[in-house]
């Protein structure tokens, strides 16, 4: 089937084969004699030719497409002539102006086709035709160009763009762009269905602004189906040339169409491959006619594709270095900001130190001076003849027990806090009376109250059924004092302390009001503060170590409770604790109804193997004084017979012995024995090492040196997971 037929015959052609069509048109003219008149003119890029002959009327326009290439129209057309002539008012002598029978217009289509056909087959230029040595030398240097352009600069950006704008330029099309692919989204992969590749034009030069723009256009039309065979072809690195859409395409109107709505008629593609994955694609487009494209255009837009790819992974490197660069500045940033709090903290630590030296050293010389003043006076009376009267001894040595348990109270504070902080302290949790436990704080600070003339309150508002509850109660009633013991403490004279008690849902809640000097809000916040005093007046108005509240704060964190603080400064203040409810599945049925008898859990024997007197004997006199009945054997020939008639709870067992893991086994398997727990005493464990004990029955360890606090705990935790375990009757 023929093509449309149009009056006229575009094509871009290298201008060699413009100047040897002029050649031809100047021969035939001067063949013709004087009935044949030739006109030529040029103005800037543009020219044209006119033949007039006797038989037939010829047009030739030719524009500039590039330094070595020019766009013609060709027309055979009297009515498309006579038209030119008339729009350039072109004077032309009457002879000239001769109607002429002309060629039919089949004939003009027979040649502009013949033109067409062997104008398209540019592997049968003759070698006059080949690009002159400008030609090359005009491409090395817009090649070299590009190439500089990547190595000055890396921002990918600025060199794709100068590569667009120059490419387009020294290839003289409408349009260039850069073609980039995306992964298409949710995209079903089919084995028996072509891949679609989907994307955007990121990048684009054109040669004026009526050239419609494609700059972020983004593809996803179904007509490229028709042309997924050529990205194999791209991968290899190939150049695809489409000299004219209407014959190439003329299979698949769809893509006609689309390629015809973005005013393309010709174009070459240039891949863009990065490492092996096809990044994209460089597009040259021509729009109003058909061009054929050189093998030299084709050679030097696949070199710049491939420097392109280059400068992307150059950049992409950059980028990783960019980011692995912030990532490192970032790091320094979080390093020096924790290396200046770090700093801070220590100018914290050592003020914080300098206050409590000052107050420890006002706290501990009240109480040292009274026993050593007091002590002095009596060995100075000690042998007089006339010594001091008995009631004026007793005074004394009253002042000095005083005094003594005054300073053994701030040691043991100090000492506790200390513990607490490092996670060494373990609670007893059991049941008790509420209502006893007040009772007794109560009356234990009734005449500290009296001696200040405060009024010293219990407020229960619990009923009966609510008394008991189960936490430690040795702990709550050491919270409870402090507060107790700061109201009265910071309560004027005729002032009023409350103890408040009440519950909520699975917890008790404690709460100390007084009518004191109460806090400034700034303070709140160093409340709980280690060694710190609010009250940081020289004169020293009310006395203490700083470590009340802070070890109170400990204790109910302790308990998983939580301290509330509500004061006004000369009103007084109000403090709340919450306690939780310790459900405590191992309290046998006795222990419910008689909260104050001792707990004696099942299997409370603990049968010690050691070899090494010093450890069984800090092992054996701990483990008494926390009520458990302990057997100590030397060596481990007829353990396990012995261990199976004693039936104890526990075992330790020393690493030293080296049938250890056998031991273990022949316990774990001994019908004889039920609900035992092993645990093993080592200098170092790793967790290979560890691995295997486990696997032989081994249910924890403790290394040496022992920590008492630790090894009470973990026979704690085992004694309690023994109870649990145990069979109901």
């Amino acid at each position: 089937m023929l093509p449309a037929f149009s009056p006229t015959f575009h094509r871009v052609l290298p201008t060699i084969t413009v100047e040897r069509l002029l050649r031809l048109w100047q021969a035939l003219a001067d063949k013709g004699g004087n009935s044949t008149h030739l006109v030529m003119e040029s103005q800037g890029n543009r020219r044209f030719c006119l033949l007039l002959a006797p038989t037939f009327q010829a047009l030739l326009e030719a524009e500039s497409a590039s330094p070595h290439h020019e766009a013609i129209s060709l027309t055979l057309s009297e009515a498309v002539i006579a038209d030119f002539i008339e729009q350039r008012h072109l004077v032309l002598a009457p002879a000239m102006l001769v109607q002429s029978p002309g060629l039919h217009p089949l004939q003009q289509q027979f040649l502009l086709s013949l033109l067409e056909i062997l104008s398209s087959d540019s592997s049968s230029l003759p070698a006059e035709m080949a690009p002159p040595v400008e030609l090359q030398a005009s491409q090395d240097r817009v090649l070299s160009q590009v190439i500089a352009q990547i190595r000055q600069s890396l921002d990918l950006s600025v060199i794709l763009k100068t590569a667009v704008t120059e490419v387009q330029k020294f290839l003289y099309v409408d349009r260039l762009v850069i073609y980039q692919f995306q992964n298409a989204p949710n995209q079903p992969a089919l084995p028996s269905a072509p891949r679609q590749r989907y994307g955007q034009v990121t990048y684009e030069a054109r040669r004026s602004p009526e050239i419609p723009t494609m700059l972020n256009l983004v593809t996803e039309n179904d007509c490229f189906s028709q042309v997924i065979i050529y990205e194999q072809k791209y991968l290899n690195g190939q150049v695809v040339a489409i000299n004219d859409i209407e014959r190439q395409y003329s299979s698949s109107y769809c893509l006609i169409g689309l390629l015809q709505q973005h005013h393309i008629r010709a174009k070459l593609i240039a891949p863009i491959v990065v490492e092996k994955q096809l990044w994209g694609l460089l597009i040259a487009h021509q729009c109003h006619c058909p061009r054929q494209w050189l093998e030299q255009e084709q050679n030097f837009l696949g070199q710049i594709g491939e420097h392109l790819a280059v400068a992307i992974v150059q950049a992409k490197l950059y980028a990783e270095v960019q980011h692995q660069k912030h990532t490192f500045e970032k790091r320094v940033i979080e390093r020096t900001k924790d290396l200046r709090d770090t700093l801070l903290t220590a100018q914290a630590a050592n003020h914080l130190k300098g206050e409590f030296l000052d107050n420890i050293t006002h706290e501990l010389r009240t109480p040292l001076t009274c026993i050593i003043g007091l002590s002095g006076t009596l060995l100075h009376w000690f042998d007089k003849a006339q010594s001091l009267s008995l009631d004026k001894q007793k005074h004394y040595l009253q002042t000095i027990q005083d005094s003594g348990k005054q300073l053994m109270t701030l040691i043991n504070g100090i000492i506790e806090l200390s513990q607490l902080e490092s996670g060494q302290s373990v609670l007893n949790f059991q049941l008790f009376s509420l209502y006893h436990l007040t009772q007794h704080l109560i009356h234990s600070l009734e005449a500290m109250a009296q001696a200040k003339n405060i009024k010293l309150e219990l407020d229960l508002q619990i009923q009966s059924e609510q008394d008991e509850f189960c936490a430690d109660p040795e702990r709550l009633e050491q919270i409870l004092q402090h507060l107790l013991n700061n109201a009265i403490k910071f309560t004027p004279p005729e002032g009023m302390v409350i103890l408040r008690l009440w519950k909520e849902k699975n917890q008790a809640v404690f709460q100390v009001e007084d009518t004191g000097v109460g806090i400034a809000n700034e303070q709140v916040p160093f409340l709980f503060e280690a060694f710190k005093q609010l009250n940081d007046n020289p004169q020293r108005t009310y006395e203490g170590s700083g470590i009340g509240l802070a070890l109170t704060k400990q204790l109910v964190e302790l308990h998983r409770g939580r301290i509330e603080v509500d004061s006004t400064p000369g009103k007084g203040s109000i403090f709340t604790i919450f306690i939780p409810y310790q459900n405590l599945s191992f309290l046998d049925k006795n222990a419910r109804l008689n909260p104050n008898a001792n707990i004696n859990p099942l299997n409370s024997g603990v049968v010690v193997i050691e070899q090494d007197e010093e450890i069984a004997t800090l092992i054996c006199e701990l483990l008494t004084a926390a009520n458990y009945q302990v057997i100590w054997l030397i060596e481990t020939a007829n353990s396990v017979k012995q261990i199976e008639l004693l039936q104890p709870g526990i075992v330790i067992i020393d690493q030293d012995f080296k049938d250890v893991n056998q031991i273990s086994r022949l316990l774990k398997g001994s019908h004889r024995i039920t609900n035992l727990k092993v645990i093993l005493l080592s200098e170092q464990i790793s967790s290979a090492e560890w691995q295997t004990f486990s696997q032989n029955g081994i249910d924890d360890y403790l290394l040496k040196p022992l920590q008492p606090d630790l090894l009470l705990q973990r026979l704690n935790t085992l004694r309690n997971s023994l109870q649990e375990t145990k069979p109901s009757l």
